[in-house]
């Protein structure tokens, strides 16, 4: 048996760190010679060759879509099979990526820099298989290859065949990516695919589209929980012990006359935490899942985000555990992929009833108690139709409250600035935000304050005003806390000085809150229409703001 091995019947495979224009060349001229193949290579099929260790394997040219380098960040996709290394965004694109040697072997090295990842398409989604090196395209006629056959017409392994080479001294292993590649959602995957390229060229000019969400660190792993589900955001108070029978429950608490049971994210993410005890920056996220309030303890709480329907990536999923809750993926510049969760589908009916009745039924002495408690000032809270709002508290010298409605989204600090020449004293810069120019201004420098000296937990408020986006730089945000409208009160006019240059001395209001260790605050209400009213006196005569 004759084995092709010349130039012909080879070709070479781009590096991992060539260009696109380079791989495309590369496919270019692997179908052109699958056009018009020698008259001797009737029937023969063309292969793409990688390294792992010291075994060779194969891939039909036909699936792979393209080589690439081993991306700067890898986020880890939870309750996904210990073979599935994690997924990185693509061109607009999530991959999740397999750890090939811990497919055949689960407790093999986890994947490193130095690797390749091939890409290749299965039903029109991608999906990233790690290798060590790239090999050759191969032209492979139908006598150097064999197919294995399993037991069971149901039973499919990874391997389908061999390719011999070098009068049989080459042995290469042919992946079957039907086989290999088990992609539970393709169709919710295609259809919000095709939903978000229908509204790709409003996204920028719909603004009704645009979305909020809360982010949130478990592990090494970021969240987001849209606002509308999100009750408030506390600081961890002394968990209540639960016998409620559910590995879930990590106890409860108090939550203004109602049980409410407690869930460790990382352990519903089978991810139980290496250290049980509470950090300064865990934060527990009540939220609102049908009929009932659970709450979510988790490592820390991040930002606010915005962000368009169709910016709002489908992730391809390998598990069926708990597919439902992971509603797609947020790509942030500088931050990575963000897994949005839907929370409807968090749990199971089952466990929302277990957990909503189930504290009731348990402890109902303890709820009875609280409900006296609060029932003469809920009556009257519910006479007088007094609402509650949403705020974030954020550190500026001092702590203030504003209302959660009035941002955008919070975003990092960074000083990657555009700075024009003339800009007033106040103002650090333009940001590119997701092709929106946002003028940057230094609450401290309007305010005559000193330089912040460490911006490592510095935020940027972004906020609007018509067609202009603002982002406004404080020193730190700390909570997101629901506040009674008969906790807001009028700042005493002997407070307020117009010519004082305190930000708290133009504050019309404050409010009252009562932290966690009984303790009660009173925090300055930012109001940013008062806010850019005074930044228009500080412009020149032809600014923005005039």
């Amino acid at each position: 048996m004759e084995v092709l091995e010349t130039p012909a019947s080879a070709t070479a495979m781009p590096p991992a760190d060539a260009s696109d224009e380079q791989f495309a060349e590369a496919a270019r001229l692997a179908a052109a010679k699958k056009q018009a193949p020698p008259v001797n290579a009737a029937g023969s099929e063309l292969f793409g060759s990688f390294l792992l260790g010291r075994d060779e394997f194969s891939l039909p040219a036909s699936c792979i879509r393209e080589v690439v380098n081993y991306p700067e960040k890898m986020s880890t996709l939870p309750l996904s099979p210990p073979f599935l290394e994690g997924m990185f965004t693509l061109r607009g694109t999530v991959i999740p990526v397999i750890n090939l040697a811990r497919l055949f072997k689960p407790d093999a090295d986890a994947s490193n820099p130095s690797q390749v990842i091939a890409i290749i398409d299965f039903e029109q989604v991608l999906v990233g298989i790690l290798f060590d090196t790239t090999g050759e395209i191969l032209r492979v006629r139908p006598e150097q290859r064999s197919t294995l056959y399993y037991e069971g017409e149901n039973v499919h392994g990874v391997i389908a065949g061999t390719i011999l080479l070098a009068g049989g001294s080459r042995l290469l292993q042919i992946l079957d990516a039907s086989a290999l590649i088990h992609i539970e959602n393709v169709p919710q995957v295609l259809a919000l695919r095709a939903a978000n390229q229908k509204q790709s060229d409003l996204h920028f000019k719909t603004q009704n589209a645009r979305r909020q969400c809360v982010s949130f660190h478990v592990g090494a792993s970021s969240f987001a929980f849209e606002m509308e589900a999100i009750q408030e955001i506390i600081r961890v108070p002394e968990l209540q012990p639960s016998i409620l029978n559910s590995k879930l429950c990590l106890g409860r608490i108090n939550f203004r006359g109602t049980q409410v049971g407690v869930v460790d994210f990382s352990t519903l993410l089978n991810a139980p935490r290496a250290e049980q005890q509470a950090t300064p920056d865990q934060r527990i996220v009540l939220a609102r899942i049908g009929d009932a309030s659970v709450g979510f303890l988790v490592d820390s709480v991040d930002s606010i985000i915005s962000f368009f329907s169709s910016e709002l990536l489908p992730i391809p999923l390998l598990s069926k555990a708990r597919a439902g809750m992971f509603g797609g993926c947020i790509s942030q510049p500088g931050v990575g992929e963000i897994i949005f969760l839907n929370h409807h589908e968090i749990f199971s009916r089952t466990e929302i009833v277990e957990m909503r009745r189930g504290h009731s039924n348990l402890y109902p002495e303890e709820e009875k108690l609280a409900g006296q408690s609060q029932g003469a000032a809920q009556g009257q809270r519910e006479a007088k139709k007094i609402q509650r709002r949403v705020y974030i508290s954020f550190q500026l010298e001092n702590t203030f409250a504003v209302e959660i409605r009035q941002i955008r989204e919070i975003i990092d600090f960074s000083d990657n600035f555009i700075r024009p020449p003339g800009m007033p004293a106040c103002m650090l810069g333009i940001l590119n935000l997701r092709q929106q120019m946002i003028s940057i201004i230094d609450l401290r420098g309007l305010y005559q304050m000193p330089p912040l000296a460490d911006t490592a937990q510095a935020k940027i408020l972004i906020v609007e005003r018509g067609d202009e986006r603002y982002g406004l730089l404080v020193d730190a945000v700390e909570d997101i806390m629901t506040i009674a409208d008969n906790n807001r009160f009028p700042t005493p006019k002997l407070a307020r000085n117009a010519s004082s240059t305190d930000l708290r001395s133009e504050m019309e209001e404050v409010v009252d809150i009562i932290a966690e260790d009984g303790t009660r605050r009173t925090l300055s209400v930012f109001e940013c229409e008062a806010f850019l009213q005074r930044l228009a006196r500080e412009m020149p005569e032809n600014g923005q703001l005039q």
